[in-house]
């Protein structure tokens, strides 16, 4: 992963999370596929803001807002470049 999945976060896998899409508490699985990155802020958006991730048919996370963010809660999709941090080159 690339980094945080969260619609428009740039931050990188090294400050990330893994969260679980559906919740380890409500039975879900630890392997990769219900496990997406998310930065701490977004993390703690996604359990305490009323927002809910899915998996979309092409395996790629779908965010829905809370209805006070958009009652319809159309899905969202981190759709900016992620950073690519890579190691400063030798001397």
């Amino acid at each position: 992963d690339r980094g945080c999945a969260f619609p428009g976060c740039t931050r990188p896998p090294e400050w990330c999370h893994a969260h679980h899409i559906t919740h380890w508490a409500d039975g879900g699985p630890t392997n990769l596929d219900n496990l997406t990155l998310l930065c701490g802020h977004h993390h703690r958006t996604v359990h305490h803001r009323g927002w809910d991730v899915h998996t979309g048919a092409d395996g790629h996370p779908d965010f829905l807002p809370p209805p006070w963010v958009d009652p319809e809660r159309t899905p969202r999709r981190n759709t900016r470049p992620r950073h690519h941090h890579q190691p400063p080159p030798d001397p």
